[in-house]
């Protein structure tokens, strides 16, 4: 038996202060990790160590609530805790401007309306033609949400039920095991969901969402990864993640 397993062992039988505090040690760096690469795209007026403070809560209710015994490893679990108390945190502060958010909203219901009309994943130029702007309009545009679409798979989703447990984008692509069938239930229906609509996208896009989402690297290891800037590739998240919104949301809502 490792070190680690052992601290497990010890903390899940006797609830031993000690042996919790080693843990947390342990996987210390998961937070930072997580706080650096969400607090990356944000805004300098988000401060880092707030983030970091939220994910050590999350990190602390990972190690209180993991089942060992559960096949998942514990740094998928706990990365979810980490990552939904961050953006509880972010939430909290609001830090979105009204007009930011107006600005996405508007992408997402032109996304939505031209895929129902067209049948498919409409193309810039339609998107433009759709809001009556220019190209570099349509880029500024991007510029201004991507810090919403770096958040946004982990955006709650509307339930259908009010027995049903919420969902949100996150938990379609790294569910961390949930008993509630209807959970289950939900998790297989917006996983088909999304499944579909990655793979309706261009291929640059759904390799953009598949190394950020999927291989965690940064948007300027996927610049260098694709040979493109990084605003480039923030540009192509930002328009990807809102057409896989408006998508879902259409289906689910």
């Amino acid at each position: 038996m490792s070190n680690l397993e052992a601290l497990w062992q010890e903390f899940k039988l006797s609830g031993s202060k000690i042996a919790k505090d080693k843990l947390l040690v342990e996987y210390s760096k998961l937070v930072k990790y997580i706080a650096d690469r969400i607090g990356y795209s944000l805004p300098a007026s988000v401060d880092k160590n707030d983030l970091i403070s939220s994910g050590i809560i999350g990190l602390i209710k990972a190690v209180e609530t993991f089942d060992p015994e559960r096949d998942i490893k514990f740094e998928t679990y706990a990365s979810h805790k980490i990552r939904g108390a961050i953006l509880d945190e972010l939430r909290t502060l609001d830090w979105v401007p009204r007009s930011v958010r107006s600005k996405s909203r508007q992408l997402q219901k032109a996304y939505a309306s031209l895929e129902n009309d067209l049948g498919r994943t409409p193309y810039d130029d339609e998107v433009c033609a759709h809001l009556d702007i220019t190209e570099k309009e349509y880029e500024r545009m991007l510029a201004d949400v991507a810090p919403t679409t770096i958040l946004s798979l982990e955006e709650a989703l509307p339930s259908r039920s009010s027995d049903s447990k919420e969902l949100t984008l996150i938990d379609t692509i790294e569910d961390p095991g949930s008993e509630n069938p209807l959970a289950i239930l939900g998790y297989a229906e917006v996983k088909r969901i999304l499944k579909e609509a990655i793979q309706s996208l261009p291929e640059k896009e759904k390799l953009v969402v598949a190394l950020y989402h999927f291989e965690e690297l940064t948007l300027k290891e996927i610049g260098v990864v694709l040979d493109i800037s990084e605003s480039r590739v923030s540009q192509i998240h930002s328009k990807t993640i809102l057409k896989l919104r408006a998508k879902l949301l259409q289906q689910m809502g």
